[in-house]
């Protein structure tokens, strides 16, 4: 896989075990309505700065990247691409162990799966307030190997999920996080290489980690489901020797 390295810099951005009757979840969220995070409250204009403009010398060097790493793609590029275009947070079992499974951890599932539905109606946020085009949109070399997204390219949602994946794993399980992060910046970088996003959209996704988790703890609900799912976590992995 050909390693991206600075050009995810560009351009600098400015924010660089519980009883078993309890539910796995306390309650379902009304249709469309956060349990943890409101994005509409927050000021994205505040929290990233915008995307380069295409004629700026980052918004050329966004778009050689990706032609670059388009050129270099190999067998190997595009089967990481599309995992990733289809990531769920039970892949990232080769981090920490076989014992990661959904079926076998149901509370786990339940607040990923809520969890990540919050962080792709944060992006839609984003978005809202930096719109920019995907990299195919503008400049036909670009061919993307996985389907089109509909929504705007900045910032990269997908890095966002996976950093968000990745800081609260490791919190669990310190003696992964080098593992777990490193992933994550695979799963950014994957996202360029499949030609629909580029490096600064993916850095302003890892950019918005920090303030999503925050945001997050804020909210008194998810520290007790994220307390549960640890505890679940710790009851299923293996004894450290």
């Amino acid at each position: 896989m050909p390693r991206l390295g600075p050009l995810l810099l560009l351009p600098v951005l400015a924010l660089l075990p519980l009883p078993a009757a309890e539910p796995l979840m306390s309650a379902a969220p009304a249709a469309g309505k956060p349990r943890f995070v409101d994005p509409w409250a927050l000021d994205f204009a505040a929290l990233l700065p915008p995307p380069p403009a295409p004629d700026s010398a980052a918004g050329r060097a966004d778009l050689a990247a990706v032609l670059a790493a388009q050129a270099a793609r190999t067998p190997a590029d595009l089967a990481w691409a599309e995992t990733v275009d289809r990531d769920h947070v039970f892949n990232l079992a080769p981090e920490l162990g076989p014992w990661f499974q959904a079926s076998r951890l149901p509370r786990t599932e339940a607040f990923f799966r809520e969890l990540t539905r919050e962080i792709r109606a944060f992006e839609r946020a984003a978005k809202v307030a930096h719109p920019r085009e995907r990299p195919w949109t503008v400049d036909a070399r670009v061919r993307p190997c996985v389907p089109l997204p509909a929504s705007g390219s900045y910032p990269s949602g997908t890095a966002l999920q996976a950093g968000v994946w990745a800081e609260l794993l490791a919190e669990a399980f310190p003696a992964a996080a080098e593992a777990l992060r490193a992933r994550a910046r695979r799963a950014g970088e994957a996202r360029v290489l499949a030609g629909v996003h580029f490096p600064s959209d993916v850095a302003a996704g890892a950019a918005l980690v920090p303030p999503f988790l925050t945001a997050c703890r804020q909210a008194p609900e998810f520290s007790v489901e994220w307390a549960a799912v640890r505890a679940e976590l710790a009851a299923a992995a293996p004894p450290h020797p």
